[in-house]
């Protein structure tokens, strides 16, 4: 039995945008406090629930 492979181009890279916004967020968040850090995602979900 042969398999098939075919290679398929990929015009968007999921895991390759998943790093990067995690490591802006790593960045931004880095040297705040809990609290700081609490209040900066809950802006960013409210934020998000607007659009």
């Amino acid at each position: 039995m042969e398999t098939k492979n075919k290679q398929v181009e990929k015009t968007f890279d999921a895991i390759k945008v998943m790093r990067q916004i995690r490591d802006k967020l790593s960045l931004e968040i880095m040297d705040m406090s809990f609290e700081e850090e609490r209040a900066y995602l809950d802006k960013l979900l409210a934020e998000g629930n607007k659009k």
